[in-house]
């Protein structure tokens, strides 16, 4: 136990520790959400636990696309509008991202995560399976492969693309433009949307 951690109240050192298990939040950005919301109102605070209760009651994922969504199927699954391509992306974040440029007007399908052997993550942990039975149902026009600019990313693109080829289907990649190792969800609009735009074939 740290020395800090002494003179610490109970209530508030648990308060800290739950932040910090967020991402990005080290320690002390930790101490200080814990600390605003000490100070905070008693309302501020409810209205926060309420909402993160209601996101994990209400909130769920679409059978098709695999996207966090309130309705099943999601909206973008359930609109006849979309074209038939499918955009495979590794989060739920990178959808809002390529949804925010306006270029495509295809469905999704989430992953929700990246082959990596380091971590522990193969194949079987991810929505890859689901995706191969929906490409042999939907026939799609196209698969656009998504996935983040850095190792894992690729080797998820790389090992797609040999299950998907087979299928017959056109198999593609966002074009360079994108930062290398860079994510999805933090690219710019502009940056993003021409990237998609010309996008390229494996």
């Amino acid at each position: 136990m740290g020395r800090g951690t002494a003179v610490t109240a109970q209530p508030v050192q648990r308060l800290v520790d739950e932040f910090a298990k967020l991402p990005g939040i080290g320690p002390k950005t930790a101490s200080r959400l814990a600390y605003f919301m000490l100070r905070g109102s008693r309302e501020d605070a409810t209205a926060l636990a309420e909402a993160i209760l209601e996101v994990k009651e209400r909130i769920r994922l679409c059978a098709n696309c695999f996207n966090i969504t309130e309705a099943d199927p999601c909206g973008v699954c359930a609109d006849p509008a979309r074209e038939g391509a499918i955009c495979v992306v590794e989060e739920p974040l990178d959808v809002v991202a390529l949804e925010r440029t306006g270029q495509f007007k295809g469905r999704y399908h989430v992953l929700h995560g990246a082959v990596s052997p380091v971590e522990g993550i193969g194949p079987d942990k991810l929505r890859i399976a689901e995706l191969i039975e929906r490409v042999k149902r939907e026939n799609p026009d196209e698969v656009i492969l998504a996935t983040n600019l850095d190792m894992p990313g690729d080797a998820t693109a790389t090992y797609l693309h040999k299950l998907l080829v087979p299928l017959g289907v056109n198999v593609t990649r966002p074009a360079t433009g994108l930062p290398a190792g860079g994510d999805l969800e933090y690219a710019d609009e502009i940056t993003l949307g021409r990237a998609l735009a010309g996008r390229r074939a494996l």
